[in-house]
């Protein structure tokens, strides 16, 4: 489980730290018509090499605070394994 907080029509799509005990991503596409919730996954699932289909959006389809899902990750980013 991954517990994030996204900030939609950002500038680049980044991770840039903790909020509230999420991790705070930054997402280019604007949360119009699912655009935000498709390139949050798209980006989690090339942090994590994984295929798209293995990462799932549990909660927060409408909201910035989103559960995922990320099935059998082969790479865990540096930007998670920092203390």
């Amino acid at each position: 489980m991954l517990d994030c907080h996204v900030q939609p029509r950002a500038s680049r799509t980044e991770v840039v730290g903790i909020h509230d005990a999420r991790l705070k991503v930054r997402i280019a596409a604007p949360p119009v018509d699912d655009a935000a919730n498709k390139a949050l996954i798209a980006f989690l699932a090339k942090a994590f090499k994984v295929p798209k289909a293995q990462v799932e959006l549990l909660s927060g389809a409408t909201g910035r605070d989103k559960r995922i899902a990320i099935d059998n990750p082969r790479r865990i980013p540096d930007w998670l394994d920092s203390p």
